[in-house]
């Protein structure tokens, strides 16, 4: 069964606006929304309110309302498959959780300067394609990030330059 990540992404966050939160949709599910191109995506990752400090906070702390979130996740069929990376699983899709507050503190991207989407009444946060190369090329920097992406980001990063996005 193939799995549309834009479509389960909705799912998730009308769950997650339930409980008043608006997410911010990352990686390149996101991408693909706002420039109408494949990137392959493999995952979900969406930011959501937690500690700013990120890494340096214990994983079950980090992010706020935590528990709340596994429990959507695990009422969606998700289990969770690795608390340090706040990522679930289920049917071949993974989902990351990742931290909205930290976006200034990495990328240099202010949170009010996100720009708030609406998609059948559900609400949540998409990055310009401004932004979005901020946040490829900060994580084009980042050793760990590096080596798990296979220099992914390097491709984004050109396409969005040859497209005229400049930070």
């Amino acid at each position: 069964m193939v799995i549309n990540k834009f479509d389960e992404f909705l799912k998730i966050t009308k769950k997650l606006n339930n409980i008043d939160i608006i997410p911010l949709l990352m990686g390149s599910v996101g991408l693909e929304v706002i420039t109408s191109k494949s990137w392959n995506a493999q995952d979900l990752d969406i930011h959501v309110p937690g500690d700013k400090r990120g890494w340096e906070v214990a994983p079950e702390l980090s992010i706020h309302n935590w528990m709340d979130i596994v429990n959507i996740m695990n009422s969606m069929g998700y289990r969770l498959i690795d608390l340090h990376e706040h990522e679930f699983f289920n049917e071949g899709l993974s989902v990351e959780f990742g931290i909205i507050d930290t976006l200034p503190s990495f990328a240099g991207v202010q949170l009010e300067d996100l720009e708030m989407q609406q998609h059948e009444g559900v609400k949540y946060y998409l990055l310009t394609p401004e932004q979005y190369l901020c946040v490829y090329n900060a994580s084009s920097k980042d050793s760990y990030r590096a080596d798990q992406s296979n220099n992914k980001d390097i491709r984004k990063i050109e396409f969005l330059k040859e497209a005229g996005f400049n930070n």
